[in-house]
């Protein structure tokens, strides 16, 4: 198969870059934050294409959501050059669902609504399978982890643990998928990722005087620091095995948590982090690194409409919102 040229992308990086003035971005985040209530929060959002979701339930919230990211994938995937880009951030979806049907065998119906249909299988798929452990329909890597997953719960009536195994399945295959792409742009953050997954595990395993044994079955291969070395992290601090210069300050806010502050510093740093390596693709003019990039920007975006709706809701107020604030692609 020939390489996909960067020039392919021109169409659709000319698409996105007229597109990205749309996205929430931060000036508009800490409008929503400023807002008087949840309503006039909301209203912001039909700045960005949203339908106005003043008075809507938590319900309404997330089938407004699910519908935007749905909707542009199915436009995305018609542009994009590469479709296993687009493929690749529905692996999110997919095992997202497998974790909520792994552990929502006792209530069928809860499970239903939380399941996603941004996934490559369809969730009404993914459940007849499940229920029928007839697996034709689903793709080979997944059923398997599911299977496993599902082995594990029965046996430990551990739910963390099925997660950890699906967490590992997730992360293989992305990088399978990522590594055929004609960029190691979308594999290097996916390594990152890998990364802060497991400088998370570390801090909060060593930060709950949990057994080493606990790491070990959490940690991820495929990320610049290896799994071997990340449990050193117990004998060495997390410092000091995660010192490369983009973890170094996430690191330095863990080891701050394994001490006994805060978590909200760490876990709004390791975010930033990856938004920052995001960033670099708005150095480049057109190319895979810029739907990437996209893609990307367009889940943050969500995540912090939900966050700051649900504040709002729940009555947190402006200074508050603005200290969980990730920073924003654009």
């Amino acid at each position: 198969m020939s390489k996909v040229k960067d020039t392919e992308y021109l169409f659709l990086s000319t698409y996105i870059r007229a597109r990205e003035n749309s996205l929430l971005g931060q000036k508009r985040l800490e409008q929503m934050a400023e807002a008087a209530d949840f309503d006039e929060a909301a209203r912001v959002l039909t700045e960005c294409g949203f339908p106005d979701l003043s008075g809507a339930t938590d319900g309404q919230l997330e089938e407004a959501f699910q519908a935007r990211r749905a909707a542009f994938l199915a436009e995305f995937e018609k542009l994009c050059p590469e479709k296993d880009i687009v493929t690749a951030y529905r692996l999110k979806y997919d095992y997202h669902n497998a974790k909520v049907l792994v552990k929502g065998e006792g209530s069928p119906r809860d499970r239903e609504r939380l399941l996603s249909a941004c996934g490559r299988v369809p969730p009404k798929v993914l459940a007849e399978a499940y229920a029928s452990d007839s697996w034709q329909d689903v793709p080979e890597t997944l059923a398997e982890a599911i299977r496993e997953a599902r082995t594990t719960l029965a046996r430990t009536s551990n739910p963390q643990l099925s997660d950890m195994g699906l967490d590992r399945a997730y992360f293989a295959e992305m990088l399978a998928v990522t590594g055929a792409l004609s960029t190691d742009f979308y594999t290097g953050y996916v390594r990152l990722s890998i990364d802060v997954a497991n400088l998370r595990s570390a801090v909060r395993c060593i930060r709950g005087h949990m057994d080493e044994g606990l790491l070990r079955t959490a940690v991820i291969a495929g990320g610049n620091v290896s799994p071997d070395r990340v449990c050193r992290a117990y004998a060495e601090g997390v410092t000091e095995v995660f010192h490369d210069r983009a973890l170094a300050k996430c690191a330095e806010l863990g080891q701050q948590a394994v001490d006994g502050a805060p978590l909200a510093a760490f876990e709004r740093m390791c975010d930033n982090v990856l938004t920052e390596y995001l960033t670099a693709a708005k150095q480049t003019p057109f190319g895979p690194a810029v739907a990437v990039a996209y893609l990307a920007s367009l889940e943050a975006e969500i995540t912090a409409a939900r966050m700051v709706l649900l504040g709002k809701r729940s009555g947190l107020g402006p200074e508050t919102l603005r200290e969980r604030l990730r920073e924003s692609y654009v």
